[in-house]
């Protein structure tokens, strides 16, 4: 089968200025289909850069890079878009819900660019609530949500999609240690029972241990 999400030999590097920065220097890495995997390195190791390559939110300088067993390189910046709003569903530490919109309407938001209806649209973000819990939550804006309560919208919004992948960037970073156990839980359900692969950045090292498989980066490179 073909992997979810492949890097070969990508580097990434940013020119500051007069500086060049090489935040990834030759790395290789494949997230299979039902994957469960933490990405973990000190601040500044690179993560953070391989996490936003993976999920095709930039390309790489060199290296190949294939997302659903597509190269990013042969795609343009629309076709990139659609392959990543079908391919992989994104939460991140911050949440990143628009204050002013309901729950169901934060988490229809990625239908919007596939061009489905509003009466669908509300139909598929009802479900994706109800599976993480909230569906008795769906008019409530996120002023009125706790934290957990957030990120669960968020991991919602993440799987209305049906992506293949869900990139989760700290994902209990803002969270107390209770809600955040009750949020690894869900996202270890979702890969358990639904086989969507998991892929996560986390400096903690209990959340990290939870996972099959880890992946450290320092210095831009992947450590053996």
């Amino acid at each position: 089968m073909t992997p979810a999400l492949e890097a070969i030999d990508v580097t990434r590097s940013y020119q500051l200025e007069d500086v060049r920065v090489d935040a990834l220097r030759g790395v290789s890495l494949t997230i299979e289909h039902g994957d469960y995997v933490a990405v973990v390195g000190p601040s500044g190791s690179g993560k953070s850069t391989l996490m936003h390559l993976l999920g095709g939110l930039d390309r790489p300088t060199t290296g190949t890079l294939r997302v659903g067993g597509q190269d990013v390189a042969a795609m343009s910046q629309d076709q990139l878009a659609q392959v990543r709003n079908a391919t992989i569903g994104f939460v991140f530490q911050s949440f990143q819900l628009l204050a002013r919109t309901s729950a169901v309407d934060n988490v229809g938001m990625p239908l919007v660019y596939r061009g489905v209806r509003r009466a669908e649209r509300r139909r598929c973000a009802t479900e994706a609530l109800e599976r993480v819990g909230m569906g008795h939550r769906l008019a409530h804006r996120p002023s009125q949500l706790s934290g957990g309560e957030q990120q669960r919208v968020a991991i919602a919004r993440a799987l209305v999609g049906g992506p293949q992948v869900l990139l989760a960037d700290e994902p209990t970073g803002n969270l107390d240690t209770r809600t955040g156990e009750e949020v690894m839980a869900l996202l270890e359900a979702l890969n358990d029972e639904q086989g969507v692969a998991v892929v996560l950045v986390t400096h903690d090292r209990d959340v990290a241990q939870r996972a099959r498989r880890q992946v450290r980066v320092r210095d831009g490179l992947l450590e053996p």
